[in-house]
């Protein structure tokens, strides 16, 4: 009898120390899950504090003694696996279950979802336009939006009430700005092109701590998500600090080629009314330029090239744009037409190959193309997504409070599509 109860002894010792190398083996799966990789442990994001009480939780940006002046804490800042995976603690360290504190690791670790920048500039009568824009930003994309929107004085509260009532989505923030240009030449920025159009040009000097930034006109719509095209920050060499698309695709039919009497870059120009911008390295870089031998920043390139050139440019900062990059071509990334497609690119028979091949990604309504009748197909596309039924009317599905933001996302996507499909 005494032998059967040694083997049963002996069984059930190998089960638990078979259960404690098992609980253990997990706790390092989820450590490297979190970490990225192997290598020695971090520094144990749920530890117990010593003088905060057995139940005290340490976050992940506290560091034990130096967060806490004055107070003795015995702990050692240490992943309790690392020290003991099976056993007792030692006696220098506080924690709680390996197996537990390396969960709570794993949850408390998770990086925040970074951020996509996007920037409008609305002055008079572009206030539908700008919030059909930012309607198709919203649906489309997948990470969260910042929206820093420049807009005239009378237009602030009527953004404000609109995009309040999209705060349901909660996929979004937003800030408004008033229209400012440096004070010496005000007027004459204001005036250059359309109302308000070069304030674009001075972005980088105004959001001081904005890294990346994706500026749009106010007659574009995003047929892709915004994720798609920030996504191309990450193809800039070291030398890039800017994304434009071509003027034109065919020579034949380009406009600066045949009139423009500036420089520009390329062979056609480019169009800056989709303009992706790594806007950290435009505040550091120092410009080559045709006004003086000495190369200049962002801030101090400007005024001059107007003053130069003012006489001589028809599409505003579009064309200052155009004369930068001409001086500095290694400094700009150019993406394809489908990331700003225009009616140029089919008004004279179809000139954009990547769109044939694989879709527009970005529509570009200029020339007022969304309110008259010469461009049908552009037109439906603008007033499908302005329809209010994509957002706001599907507040009405769920309760506030109990809202499914992506589900409701989902289904305006499906449904814009469907239309699509149909044109």
């Amino acid at each position: 009898m005494r032998r059967y109860l040694r083997v049963v002894v002996l069984c059930v010792a190998c089960g638990f120390c078979s259960l404690l190398y098992a609980f253990s083996q997990l706790a390092v799966s989820l450590e490297e899950g979190a970490g990225g990789g192997g290598g020695k442990p971090q520094a144990a994001v749920a530890s117990w504090l010593a003088g905060g009480g057995r139940g005290a939780v340490r976050g992940a940006g506290v560091a034990g003694p130096a967060a806490h002046p004055g107070v003795s804490d015995r702990c050692k800042d240490f992943s309790l696996c690392y020290w003991n995976p099976y056993w007792m603690l030692p006696s220098d360290v506080c924690g709680m279950n390996c197996f537990w504190e390396a969960a709570f690791r794993y949850s408390l670790k998770i990086q925040p979802v970074e951020k996509m920048h996007l920037a409008v500039v609305a002055c008079g009568e572009r206030l539908e336009e700008t919030m059909t824009m930012l309607k198709s930003a919203i649906i489309f994309s997948i990470k969260p939006l910042q929206f820093h929107i420049f807009a005239e004085d009378q237009l602030h509260h009527s953004f404000k009430g609109r995009l309040d009532n999209w705060s349901f989505l909660q996929t979004f923030n937003y800030t408004l700005y008033p229209i400012t240009f440096p004070s010496e030449n005000a007027a004459e920025w204001k005036k250059l092109f359309k109302p308000c159009a070069s304030q674009r040009l001075f972005l980088p000097l105004i959001l001081k701590e904005v890294d990346s930034l994706l500026y749009v006109d106010t007659d574009i719509l995003f047929l892709r998500p915004v994720d798609d095209i920030w996504s191309l920050l990450k193809k800039f060499n070291s030398t890039q600090i800017a994304a434009m698309a071509p003027e034109h695709e065919e020579p034949r039919i380009g406009w600066y080629n045949r009139f423009a009497r500036h420089p520009y870059y390329g062979k056609t120009g480019v169009n800056s009314g989709v303009m992706l911008m790594n806007m950290t390295r435009m505040r550091r870089k120092y410009f080559k330029n045709d006004m003086t031998t000495v190369r200049l920043q962002w801030g101090d390139i400007l005024m001059p090239l107007l003053k130069k050139y003012k006489l001589n440019i028809t599409w505003g900062d579009q064309d200052l744009l155009n004369i930068v990059f001409f001086h500095n071509p290694e400094s700009l990334f150019v993406f394809p037409c489908q990331w700003n497609y225009r009616p140029d690119h089919c008004i004279y028979g179809s000139n954009c190959q990547e769109a044939e091949e694989e879709g527009i990604f970005i529509l570009h309504g200029n020339r007022g193309v969304y309110h008259d009748d010469k461009q049908p197909a552009f037109r439906a596309v603008y007033e499908a997504l302005r329809n209010e039924c994509f957002i706001a009317s599907l507040s009405n599905l769920w309760p506030v409070g109990r809202m499914q933001p992506r589900m409701t996302l989902n289904m305006a996507q499906h449904k814009f599509i469907k239309f699509l499909k149909t044109l």
